[in-house]
């Protein structure tokens, strides 16, 4: 069985309460999620409760099957903490795609409209602002600690499913890793695991020891009970120094694929002694920061004065975490040395870190609306996982083109992969049923670069007597008359309720 990491869900709910079906589901679920956990050595005093606050958000997801429509709304409750002065951090999963913020302080009735000022998807992390600041300038404020150790006890206060007021776990740090983040599909960081019980709603909750925040409670693993994540505070520093000066930017990518070097025979092959340190470099990203020194084929042995042993582990702090570790703490534009051995040789070298704006289409996107044309019933998309997820694609290319559009560089040339998604119903289309779900080649004989230059193509101020639109995989290309396209619009606009016939803005 393969386990899953997954952010705990907010605990949801309809109206004021959940209804008792829902109430058991959920509950049945998050006794596998478990944990956040707990302890110090001491007690927190009483008054630190108040700048813990419950968070109520009203959310509407949008939808990638239909994207012209408003999507489904939703709702649920996360925590969040203040960290200074109208400052309160928590997950980015607890407030994505909300409509409607409100905060609540332990103990009181009262609800407070909140904003997002920043949020960053790709470590599950948010920071929000009441409109007024007020009633809490006089609230204790969390400062941050250092990652704790192995075996030390944690506390985690938070507002889970189950009842209305406060709750606090207590728990045990039972690892430090490198693991996936749930929330985007497509990142991993630092994270710590405690073997406490959290239910839904924990999410965004301070993990304290010492009186100091050490991490916030964000993920459990569905196959294994009493078994929960943190984010740790490195983490966490790196998301309020990248906001700092008003904006946040994504994470850096080293951008290489690396292999374990074990086996004794592949490392004399490589001419490396038995010393446990490298790893084999299998893949450089085109584009990426590595791409200007590394090459297949290197093994990579040290990075900035820290050796990496074959496993690609560091130590950092006195743990051992993944090599990728030093590059979290990293910033765009910041030089990175390197040490390698490529052929019998040993080089160091520096090279300039920076993000790949392109891996975004492989995690999952939150707080926009899909992208989409209808032209006479053809619905074209740019592919990304949130459509990927909703259509379900099953054409070999498409998901070859999804998953070489990063590795094989493949975003140097189309900034979008267009894909159609769908055909509605429409006396132009009949027959046109089956070629949903492949990918768009060329318009009128021109190679489709985005969303936006299909649409060019498409709309033409001379358009030519048939469109001819040709498909990665399809035995023909779909051919349809320029005379029929208007009155088609019209009717498959009324008929499918689409109150726009494009959008090509996030």
């Amino acid at each position: 069985m393969v386990s899953t990491t997954f952010a705990l869900p907010v605990a949801a709910t309809g109206g004021r309460i959940l209804s008792l079906m829902m109430r058991r589901f959920l509950t049945t679920v998050i006794l596998q999620l478990t944990p956040f956990a707990a302890s110090s050595a001491r007690e927190a005093p009483s008054d630190v409760y108040r700048s813990v606050l419950r968070i109520e958000v009203a959310s509407q997801v949008p939808d990638y099957a239909t994207p012209w429509n408003a999507g489904r709304f939703g709702g649920g409750i996360g925590t969040g903490f203040i960290i200074g002065n109208n400052r309160i951090l928590t997950n980015a999963h607890v407030v994505s795609n909300g409509r409607r913020i409100l905060v609540t302080v332990h103990g009181s009735s009262r609800k407070y409209p909140a904003r997002i000022e920043h949020i960053a998807h790709d470590c599950d992390l948010a920071l929000l602002a009441v409109d007024d600041f007020s009633d809490f300038t006089s609230f204790p404020v969390f400062t941050f600690g250092e990652v704790p150790r192995l075996e030390s006890q944690v506390r985690v206060i938070g507002y889970p499913i189950g009842g209305e007021r406060l709750s606090v776990t207590r728990g045990v740090v039972s690892r430090i890793d490198f693991q996936p983040y749930s929330h985007s599909r497509a990142d991993s960081h630092l994270t710590i695991q405690i073997d406490a019980a959290i239910n839904p709603g924990n999410s965004g909750g301070p993990v304290l020891q010492d009186e100091k925040v050490v991490g916030v409670a964000f993920q459990g693993l569905r196959s294994a009970d009493n078994t929960g994540y943190v984010i740790p505070t490195p983490v966490i520093r790196r998301f309020l120094k990248d906001i700092e000066d008003g904006r946040y930017e994504h994470y850096v990518d080293f951008g290489i694929n690396e292999f374990e070097l074990h086996n004794p025979a592949m490392r004399r092959v490589l001419g490396l002694p038995a010393d446990d340190l490298g790893v084999l470099v299998t893949h450089v990203i085109p584009g990426s920061g590595a791409e200007e020194v590394l090459r297949p084929g290197d093994v990579l042995a040290g990075i900035d004065g820290i050796d990496v042993d074959s496993a690609g582990q560091v130590e950092i702090g006195g743990e051992h975490v993944n090599f990728n570790e030093i590059i979290e703490r990293k910033f765009t534009g910041d030089r990175m040395s390197v040490r390698f051995r490529r052929e019998g040789t040993w080089h160091d070298a520096e090279l300039t870190l920076k993000p790949i704006p392109a891996a975004r289409m492989q995690a999952v996107q939150y707080d926009r609306r899909p992208r989409y044309i209808v032209f006479a019933g053809l619905v074209f998309q740019p592919l990304d996982t949130n459509l990927f997820a909703a259509a379900r694609f099953d054409d070999v290319t498409v998901r070859r083109l999804y998953t070489d559009y990063v590795p094989r560089g493949l975003f140097r040339r189309h900034r979008d992969i267009v894909v159609l998604s769908r055909v509605e119903s429409d006396p132009v289309t009949s027959q046109l049923g089956d070629f949903a779900g492949f990918a768009v080649d060329k318009i009128n004989g021109t190679e489709v670069i985005d969303l936006k230059h299909a649409y060019e193509l498409l709309h033409g101020a001379n358009p030519p007597e048939f469109h001819v639109i040709e498909l990665f995989g399809a035995t023909r290309p779909v051919v349809i008359p320029s005379a029929d396209v208007a009155a088609a619009n019209e009717r498959v606009a009324r008929h499918s309720s689409i109150p726009q016939l494009a959008n090509l803005e996030d």
